[in-house]
């Protein structure tokens, strides 16, 4: 049994950057789609609410299986405790930031304006803010709005940090190991798939309470189920090989399934709530792994462009929302079409974003704090 190597895996790094595209560009069609968000054009387009539903099964529950084989890499050079004070420096640094300065009452203010619930400028907002809370009638943006992942990436690494050093045991890795590699590369694609579908049942019980899915379209014990298996999938190499070689195979069932889900979700069938449960686990599950076994295939390389963007994912994941929401509260009334509208939305937002980042973020020590980067 081979444990991954220690070597920077640059497929993973691609990946963080490309994700990080995705869901800026998710974050710009929810302007347009048929559900609420903080500030909606004045045309809701069919194709971006198609575009959001399909992101939405697999989008967020990435960014955790990346983010769990990012802690792996952490925690070969670090203790426990290490660890824990730079994910406090690199994640709830820039939340309480951001819950605080800008990036949140900012888009709460944007909202309450656009919903007739308020009027005046942003600083005559800005007491008001801090009252109530957001999601329970007040306006205090507790978990950061798009920050939660920081929230909840911080509160994974507390509750799964025993665990993790456990698996790095050899006894537990091999228990673990051997669990998720059942019958080769079937053990790699089903056993994550039963386990999604278990949990998924569970919190559906209570839709209300621990199966809320505010947060990216999941539950949070999901996002935690996600967030241990990429931690697995890190403890050996076989795995990376494995998945490679499905690429084509998860691919082709991750699409057949967003057909299906779609069949299912607009059919009358009785039980299709227990059956879309099903597809969604098959399709978000065979989603990440086509996507890490193309990496892994086509993008094991570093360069100029990958060097720069990576330590940038972190505080454009910070800036991006804000951005798109602020550029949209301008663009919300202006007549055009919506894809054309969707093109100037994107560009403009992530002009204004690298403006920032390049002049402000990545020069100035205490601003590369604040937005988790390395002073």
């Amino acid at each position: 049994m081979n444990t991954a190597a220690s070597a920077r895996r640059h497929d993973l790094d691609w990946l963080r950057v490309l994700a990080m595209l995705a869901i800026f560009s998710f974050h710009c069609a929810r302007f347009f789609n048929d559900e609420g968000w903080h500030v909606k054009n004045n045309q809701i387009e069919f194709g971006f609410s198609v575009y959001v539903a399909v992101l939405n099964q697999w989008i967020m529950p990435l960014f955790f299986v990346l983010s769990a084989m990012s802690v792996f890499y952490s925690l070969q050079k670090r203790s426990g405790g290490e660890f824990l004070k730079e994910r406090f420096h690199r994640l709830v640094v820039p939340l309480i930031f951001g819950i605080f300065f800008i990036l949140s009452p900012l888009q709460v203010y944007i909202e309450r304006v656009t919903q007739s619930q308020f009027t005046g400028s942003f600083w005559k907002f800005y007491p008001e803010y801090f009252k109530g809370f957001y999601g329970f009638g007040g306006n205090f943006a507790w978990m950061g709005l798009h920050l939660w992942y920081l929230m909840m990436l911080f509160l994974f690494s507390l509750v799964a940090l025993p665990l993790f050093q456990r698996i790095k045991e050899k006894g537990y890795r091999t228990i673990w190991v051997r669990m998720f590699g059942l019958a080769n590369s079937m053990g790699t694609i089903v056993v994550p798939i039963i386990l999604i579908f278990v949990i998924e049942v569970i919190v559906n019980l209570n839709p209300g309470g621990i199966g809320r899915r505010d947060f990216g379209g999941w539950s949070p014990f999901t996002y935690l189920l996600f967030f241990v298996m990429g931690y697995v999938l890190m403890q050996d190499d076989s795995f990376a090989a494995i998945i490679e070689k499905v690429r084509y195979l998860t691919l082709g069932v991750g699409l057949v399934c967003v057909v299906l889900g779609f069949i299912v979700v607009t059919s009358g069938y009785p039980g299709r709530g227990l059956l879309f449960t099903a597809i969604r686990a098959i399709m978000s599950w065979s989603w990440i792994l086509w996507i890490l076994g193309f990496g892994s295939r086509y993008l094991k390389f570093n360069n100029r462009f990958l060097s720069y963007a990576n330590p940038a994912v972190l505080p454009f994941y910070i800036l991006h929302q804000t951005v798109i929401v602020g550029i949209g509260f301008f663009l919300a009334n202006l007549a055009m079409n919506p894809y054309l509208k969707y093109l100037l939305l994107a560009v403009s937002s992530l002009a204004v974003i690298m403006f920032v980042y390049e002049l402000f973020v990545r020069r100035i020590s205490f601003l590369r704090y604040l937005f988790g980067m390395k002073a």
